[in-house]
């Protein structure tokens, strides 16, 4: 029987005062481009990571059409377009360190690819070929994962082998505001929050899961909210703009990498897109809201205000829109090469020792392409 002491409970649970996020997303940049009014207590971005932010999110921007694209002529069999989420796609790859661990969902492809891994092995899983197309050790970047919620109790698994390696490391774990609903998301916070693990949790509210309405799955005041029945810091950010998700992201990491424990952030974003190319969101939203949110664009947003500050200038927009274009040629390309993938590859990487089930599955599979070839 254990006996808790007032000390004990003071020293293991942190002041609710101090994990509680702004009472207002934090905001630097208007949907204007303009400076917002209340100053904000966190610290702008250089110029030089703003600018190459902005880059970053013209490459993702087309990335993201030139994938629809593909998927509407049938070279990849779905594809859940990030489109209006740019500034939270690369404002968490921006603020980690090449040591460091992104865990995305299937949503942030934009993310992983703006990580270093090479596009056409980032839509593997898209097209069907195999599970992940590209290496996780080498780029740490998990697979994309599709099952709500799970990539984050391996996140936080991740960030404590590297703490207790004394690697200096940290993990960032996107997820959904669909996500938040599910088990492994509560699950990830208490277990990150219990053993001080060095991971930042990053939740993209695109205000709808699937069809759901944000409204629907939670009566939260915000997402930022439920990090604090767990004694985890939270923040919640305009995710629409990228000087504001840089600046508090770079914080949540730093938090995170010092030694203080986990950290959550609630990004305010919206899918511009249907949750797939298989859904019609006209069921279920309407036009006057996407467009009010189209007026939020992160992309147009950041470019306004790096203008405004004689920042970047038009050489500057025209590389990066010519860069995205010759990448958005070289992914057609090379998407138009047909895969022949080994079947027998499914048995690889199940299981470190395959287990008797999985060679038996095996073997079956090995008589039956044997006897399609004979």
């Amino acid at each position: 029987m254990s006996v808790t002491t007032e000390a004990s409970v003071n020293r293991a649970r942190p002041a609710p005062h101090g994990l509680l996020p702004s009472a207002l997303p934090v905001r630097f940049v208007t949907e204007a481009g303009t400076a917002a009014d209340a100053p904000s207590a966190y610290t702008e971005p250089s110029d030089e990571r703003l600018r190459e932010a902005y880059r970053q999110m013209v490459l993702a921007r087309r990335f993201d059409r030139q994938a629809t694209t593909l998927t509407k002529q049938g070279r990849l069999a779905v594809y859940p377009s990030s489109r209006g989420q740019e500034a939270c796609q690369v404002a968490g790859v921006l603020a980690l360190r090449p040591q460091d661990w992104l865990f995305p969902t299937y949503r942030d492809i934009a993310a992983v690819v703006a990580r270093g891994v090479d596009p056409v092995e980032a839509l593997t899983l898209m097209r069907g070929d195999r599970h992940c197309g590209y290496d996780p050790l080498a780029s740490r970047v998990a697979p994309l994962c599709t099952p709500l919620a799970t990539q984050l109790p391996h996140a936080v698994g991740m960030a404590d082998a590297l703490r207790r390696k004394g690697e200096d490391a940290v993990a960032m774990a996107f997820v959904g505001d669909g996500g938040t609903s599910e088990g492994d998301f509560h699950e990830a916070l208490n277990f990150a929050a219990v053993y001080g693990s060095p991971v930042v949790f990053l939740i993209q509210n695109n205000q709808y899961a699937i069809s759901v309405p944000l409204a629907e799955q939670t009566a939260a005041a915000a997402l930022a909210y439920k990090g604090i029945g767990y004694g985890v810091p939270s923040e919640q950010v305009d995710g629409n703009d990228l000087v504001a998700v840089l600046s508090v992201l770079t914080a949540a990491v730093d938090h995170a990498r010092s030694g203080r424990g986990p950290f959550l952030v609630e990004a305010h974003t919206y899918r511009m897109d249907g949750h797939t190319n298989a859904d019609d969101p006209g069921r279920y939203r309407d036009e006057e809201e996407v467009r009010r949110w189209a007026a939020a664009d992160p992309v147009h947003r950041l470019e306004a205000w790096l203008r405004g500050k004689g920042a970047l200038t038009q050489q500057d927009v025209d590389a990066a829109h010519a860069e995205a274009e010759a990448r958005a040629a070289d992914l057609r390309a090379r998407m138009g090469i047909e895969q022949d993938p080994d079947p027998r590859e499914l048995f690889d990487h199940v299981y470190a020792q395959p287990t008797p089930q999985l060679r038996e599955q095996r073997d079956l599979l090995e008589t039956e392409l044997k006897s399609a070839e004979g």
